[in-house]
């Protein structure tokens, strides 16, 4: 077994926790499994995740941080708002594209044995969310008098958006459909979601 730092152990067991789980599922994830995959030992793995729950659970939280990078990026562009919606649907279904492991384990992980999501990893997970709807909220001023409806628009964007890479993902699209011109119009269609609102109050 070669020598590992402390971050670089815990970073390969992400790692290879990550196309385990994706590859067999989690009922077939096994701590034994990740170490011979790592080339560490079982007890090395447990110095940093008590159980499988737990390593699942800072799988889940690296996607959605990585996700949070994606939209501070695009919410930080100096574009009007719906320039900046735009941006970030774009980049949103980019990144889920390009890194399906973590956009599976996110969104489409749902093992009935698994113990519940920690109250604090949901709230840094929601962090993201918050950012969109803030910049709903900029696209369409007039939503700021209502929190929970911002939040409502915010998740219609983002469902919008998360049926387009699962689609995508999943190989569900018609063959028939040109694949970009798909993204595109669907991004158009979350964007006039919110256009449609700042244009009523103008």
């Amino acid at each position: 077994m070669q020598p590992w730092t402390d971050t670089g152990l815990r970073n390969a067991t992400l790692d290879a926790s990550r196309v385990l789980l994706v590859q067999e599922g989690y009922k077939q994830l096994s701590m034994r499994k990740i170490a011979a995959a790592v080339g560490c030992s079982v007890s090395s793995i447990y110095l940093y995740f008590a159980n499988k729950d737990q390593l699942v659970h800072a799988l889940i939280d690296e996607g959605f941080q990585r996700w949070y990078e994606v939209v501070v990026e695009a919410a930080s562009v100096p574009e009007p708002p719906l320039q900046r919606l735009a941006i970030h649907c774009r980049r949103y279904i980019q990144w889920g594209l390009e890194h399906p492991e973590f956009y599976e384990i996110m969104y489409m992980l749902h093992p009935p044995t698994m113990a519940r999501f920690p109250r604090e990893l949901f709230r840094r997970a929601a962090r993201s969310m918050d950012l969109v709807t803030r910049l709903v909220q900029e696209c369409a001023p007039e939503l700021q008098r209502s929190e929970e409806e911002s939040r409502v628009r915010a998740h219609v964007v983002w469902a919008i958006l998360h049926g387009v890479v699962t689609t995508i993902l999943a190989e569900r699209l018609d063959i028939r459909l040109d694949r970009e011109a798909y993204i595109e119009t669907s991004i158009q269609a979350a964007v006039d979601t919110i256009r449609s609102l700042s244009v009523a109050s103008a």
